[in-house]
């Protein structure tokens, strides 16, 4: 296939980290797919330890209360007046889990190359005119996060086209049927440790760890032919 995206409709996100996150009725915390020093630079063994063992875990067992509570309301033992604010907590906790595992997937050890190849590669230059705009623009909207909040690269479920975009918090200002191909946690947590309150500085070292085997893997998924 030399022309990328034209024609084709995205499926639903089917990464593999996801399949691990997910295990007989509950959200589980996956391990991380490295040792905990190995992101060096972009990320110390103590930050590593604390964002993924402490703050992905609380939202892996707030997915699960949630799930909790609704199983409750539907068994008549809790009130459905519960039942707004029970969604409410499952879209940022689950939203939390979801964005977290991919994020542990699409970042890697500094040695791998620098920038994406094949359909992706090719999709980069048509949508953003290069790689360096591209990177360009996933730092400014990364940098622009207001608080809490992710930067996204992924695909526009309409148009078929690559979008980047900024989340707040896990769930908020995200495009219905937008499907993650590359995510950079912004909140202060995912980098404070490390990089105190040097927001940019992080997001530059970010962009030296991503795993564009990965994300790559995910673009294609994304767009396989029903």
């Amino acid at each position: 296939m030399t022309e990328w995206m034209v024609g084709v409709k995205p499926a639903a996100m089917n990464c593999s980290c996801l399949l691990h996150g997910y295990a007989e009725g509950r959200y589980i915390l996956p391990p991380l797919p490295y040792p905990n020093s190995a992101i060096e630079p972009l990320l110390t063994a103590e930050t590593l330890y604390l964002h993924h063992d402490k703050h992905h875990a609380a939202y892996v067992a707030g997915a699960n209360a949630a799930l909790d509570s609704l199983r409750l309301i539907n068994e008549g033992e809790l009130s459905p007046q519960h039942a707004p604010a029970v969604c409410q907590s499952l879209a940022f906790n689950l939203g939390g889990h979801i964005l977290h595992t991919l994020y542990w997937e699409n970042i890697c050890p500094p040695d791998r190359r620098r920038e994406p190849s094949g359909g992706l590669a090719l999709a980069v230059m048509r949508d953003f005119g290069s790689y360096a705009a591209f990177e360009q623009l996933f730092l400014a909207v990364s940098l622009a996060v207001q608080g809490s909040g992710w930067g996204v690269l992924g695909v526009d479920p309409m148009s078929r086209r690559l979008m980047v975009t900024g989340i707040c918090r896990h769930q908020d200002v995200l495009v219905p049927g937008f499907c993650p191909l590359l995510v950079c946690d912004v909140w202060e947590h995912a980098y404070y440790l490390t990089w105190s309150n040097d927001r940019k500085g992080y997001l530059h070292s970010f962009m030296q760890h991503i795993n564009w085997d990965i994300v790559e893997q995910r673009y294609e998924k994304a767009c396989r032919y029903e």
